[in-house]
């Protein structure tokens, strides 16, 4: 299982810590936060403790209308679960019994420093932890954006992968990773391509070697992650081995139990690959519309066929 610790939470956000600040390595394991709410009036049933706790306005304004002896109870409660962290997003006023209680049993409480309601720092946060913590494996291939679709395109050794992409590349198109492509399973429907830190704006090709794209191209050459839509699997030519049909049905390739729409484009001397993978990614966009060319083109046949009759 993958793992990041509270310190990673206190850089990423720029967080205060205010109490348990000699227990930031305590590690975060699930990727979802909680605010305890059912938990202060005596409920722990589903208290979900491994999560990180979220302490907003109205926790905080519940807390501090409490009696002294009665405030100490319920913040026992949750404490004695020993949580990762607590965050508080409504200031430090008023917070001496928390950080007690917090430095007590080694429990970091942390404060944050953004001007943004609570439920917009879970949303942020949310986002980080399950981005994070995802399931993720590496592929051989490249990553590329194609007029914001992400595509994998893979293939063997020197077929082309690199090339292909540094075409699209200067067709105004956007590398998020060569060579090793990280995927991570957002969820039962959703795959992320990213790059491995190492090769980030790094793209190789062979006779002339290591390119930055970013130095090349600007800014607008690189991104740092794609949600995967298409893989292309890049093959070398062999007469008669494709067909023309009205509608290509799209075959499916699996990372991680995630089904990604998959077809093979060959290559030849000639051929504009980066084009066919344009359209390819263009054709799969329109049928997420509920387009279909062939559709439309056997419609106007049918058509055709009924004004002839008449």
């Amino acid at each position: 299982m993958k793992k990041i610790t509270v310190e990673n939470l206190v850089r990423k956000f720029s967080l205060k810590a205010v109490a348990g600040e000699g227990h930031l390595q305590k590690v975060i394991t699930h990727s979802r936060v909680h605010r305890p709410g059912l938990e202060f009036v005596g409920h722990f049933d589903f208290f979900p403790t491994e999560r990180v706790q979220i302490l907003g306005k109205k926790e905080i304004t519940y807390l501090h209308k409490l009696s002294h002896e009665e405030r100490k109870i319920r913040i026992g409660n949750i404490v004695q679960y020993h949580p990762p962290c607590f965050i508080v997003t409504a200031g430090e006023e008023g917070l001496t019994y928390l950080k007690h209680h917090c430095n007590q049993q080694g429990i970091p409480l942390l404060l944050t420093n953004q001007p943004e309601s609570t439920s917009e720092f879970i949303t942020k946060l949310d986002a980080y932890l399950v981005k994070e913590l995802a399931p993720e494996i590496t592929v051989h291939g490249v990553c590329i954006n194609v007029s914001g679709i992400g595509i994998l395109l893979r293939g063997n050794s020197g077929v082309g992968k690199s090339e292909t992409a540094h075409t699209l590349i200067r067709r105004g198109h956007r590398l998020v990773a060569d060579d090793v492509v990280v995927l991570k399973k957002l969820s039962p429907q959703t795959i992320l391509g990213t790059h491995d830190e190492k090769t980030k704006e790094f793209l190789a090709l062979r006779s002339i070697g290591l390119l930055n794209v970013v130095r090349l191209y600007g800014r607008k050459a690189f991104q740092d992650e794609s949600r995967i839509a298409l893989d292309i699997h890049l093959t070398k030519w062999e007469k008669d081995a494709l067909y023309n049909e009205l509608d290509q049905e799209f075959d499916y390739t699996e990372y991680m139990g995630v089904k990604i729409p998959s077809i093979e484009i060959q290559l030849q001397p000639g051929r504009d690959v980066a084009g066919l993978i344009e359209a390819a990614a263009n054709n799969w966009y329109l049928r997420q519309q509920g387009y279909s060319a062939a559709e439309e083109f056997i419609s106007r046949i049918e058509e055709g066929l009924t004004n002839s009759d008449k």
